[in-house]
């Protein structure tokens, strides 16, 4: 029910999907593990593969470890590619009205249950039309948010992108290990397992798109990364893994929706060492060893679901880390050396990204201050009061509320987007999607528009000339590099600058008349000058 509730407030588009389906000519992918049977879809004109494993379960001796390759399932000859995984053990956000990590509160944490599969690595691909191995299509690969403790690609369908692409893309989907299952850090973690689990489940898929996607008719020379929220804040650190030095590249070009960058400490930070030994104590084991990181219970998954929600309101406890290894440096460190993987990159923002994550009955009891103090628990004081000083007055911020949203939106989600395209000269790109209520989450229906599920808690802006040119940008940044080539027609957006041209971005909104709003806009100074002030306060702050 939690996460149910998350998913509306976040404004996640769902819809029902009607399709249908041809086993018309089957298509076989013959890979050197398994051998898989497509599906044609007759009413998008799209070939799915769905369900493709790209690593071992994650289970016993695997668990909390780095992902393995596949067994080898040739014997168990043609397998059907026809059904969209279930995705991977699930929680919910932060729901506390203060966070057990400030220092000498280390008893402050919910009780709740919860179960899930852990068998949920799975890679998911749709080709435009039939398949044909040898087209060398441009490929994008989705990574789904949820703030690395729920998420799933049951309602992002890769034929929707391809349709408001004109096709000639192929798009990839895929699950990730979450919460402690896929982000457990400590001291014991990295002597023992895998630091950064779901990161290096990732890793393998881009890893798996390099070595197989020319079998769908996809080019690994020409892929894109995208994903939304935590999704966005993978593609982040995908961009700084290695010291932004991957070898060889997974990747060409980078798209974030709402990047995602919450404190990330090295990995025997106390907070770290604390949720260990939580889960520790919560599955029944008395010493924190390998015994842990070798087990399952249902006890892991209620305790995963407890020590997420123990969390302060809004927030997500189990994140990347720095291991020392894939990811080196704190991701501000690395940014600000302007050596990322990735040629080209394309932000989008939410113009009121952090509104959701404030609990209004808790904040408004709250004085600035205390706010920032269980968003940022690593923080003294003067650090504290350096950014209630910032935001107090604001003369566009009349309410707590309002200046809790703003200080949640721009240090996580706004300001590190605004990082990341200062890094790079003539080749990043940058857009507000600002179409009411303008809060997080809310862009998702114009990616796919057809999710499974229920609707959205706000009227979706239903015209066809909005749609194709915000869709359309993502099309055309992954297809040809440029927003500025159409995929498809009705697109109606004016020429698009580079960010570095005067901090130029693009405005897509409406008019009260319900008329399209699509305009180039310069980024508010004022913002850039809190921007900076986050930046210079990284460190502590863990970013």
């Amino acid at each position: 029910m939690l996460l149910t509730a998350l998913l509306t407030a976040l404004c996640v588009e769902t819809y029902a999907l009607g399709q249908t389906l041809s086993s018309h000519s089957a298509p076989i992918i013959d890979l050197d593990y398994a051998v898989y049977e497509g599906v044609f879809n007759q009413t998008t004109n799209t070939t799915s593969f769905l369900g493709i494993r790209y690593a071992a379960p994650p289970v016993g001796k695997l668990r909390f470890q780095a992902p393995a390759r596949p067994l080898d399932e040739r014997r168990l000859g043609v397998q059907k590619a026809n059904l969209l995984p279930t995705g991977c053990p699930q929680a919910s956000f932060g729901m506390n009205e203060s966070t057990p990590f400030k220092s000498g509160d280390s008893n402050n944490f919910i009780r709740r249950q919860s179960t899930n599969p852990e068998d949920c690595l799975f890679v998911n691909a749709w080709v435009p039309g039939r398949l044909k191995p040898n087209a060398k299509l441009p490929v994008l690969v989705w990574i789904h948010g949820g703030g690395y403790v729920s998420g799933d690609i049951q309602s992002t369908t890769g034929d929707d992108v391809i349709i408001k692409a004109g096709g000639g893309l192929i798009v990839v989907t895929f699950d990730y290990r979450l919460g402690v299952f896929g982000f457990l850090a400590g001291a014991q973690v990295k002597q023992k397992g895998a630091l950064n689990a779901g990161l290096l489940d990732q890793n393998a898929v881009l890893e798996w798109v390099q070595k197989n996607i020319h079998h769908f008719g996809g080019n690994p020379d020409e892929v894109t990364i995208w994903g939304e929220s935590a999704g966005a804040g993978s593609v982040l650190q995908h961009m700084i893994a290695h010291a932004g030095n991957t070898q060889p590249p997974l990747f060409k070009a980078a798209i974030t929706s709402s990047t995602f960058l919450p404190s990330q400490y090295k990995f025997d930070n106390r907070i770290y060492e604390q949720i260990y030994s939580e889960l520790v104590e919560r599955t029944g084991y008395v010493k924190a060893d390998t015994s842990v990181l070798v087990h399952y219970s249902l006890m892991t998954a209620t305790a995963n679901q407890e020590i997420i929600i123990s969390g302060f309101f809004g927030t997500f406890v189990t994140v990347p880390v720095i291991d020392g290894e894939f990811i080196q440096s704190s991701p501000t460190q690395q940014i600000a050396s302007g050596i990322l993987n990735g040629d080209r990159f394309l932000a989008i923002i939410n113009t009121f990204e952090g509104t959701v994550f404030v609990n209004e009955s808790l904040s408004v009891n709250m004085t600035i201050s205390d706010y920032v103090s269980q968003l940022f628990p690593e923080l003294d004081d003067k650090q504290i009061n350096a950014i209630a000083a910032q935001y107090t007055n604001i003369s566009t911020l009349d309410i707590p509320l309002d200046k809790d949203g703003a200080i949640m939106g721009e240090s996580i989600f706004i300001c590190p987007t605004y990082l990341v395209l200062q890094s790079f000269a003539g080749t990043a790109f940058k857009a507000e999607f600002a179409i009411p209520p303008g809060t997080h989450g809310c862009d998702i229906p114009y990616y796919f528009p057809r999710g499974a599920g229920t609707p959205p808690p706000f009227e979706v802006f239903s015209n066809p000339e909005f749609t194709a040119s915000f869709a359309g940008a993502i099309a055309g940044f992954a297809k040809f590099g440029d927003p500025n080539v159409h995929p498809v027609s009705g697109i109606i957006t004016p020429h698009w600058k580079p960010f570095s041209d005067g901090h130029s971005e693009m405005l897509f909104n409406r008019t009260e008349d319900f008329q399209p709003d699509i305009r180039s806009i310069t980024t508010d100074q004022a913002l850039l000058e809190r921007c900076a002030f986050w930046k210079s306060i990284a460190g502590p702050a863990g970013q």
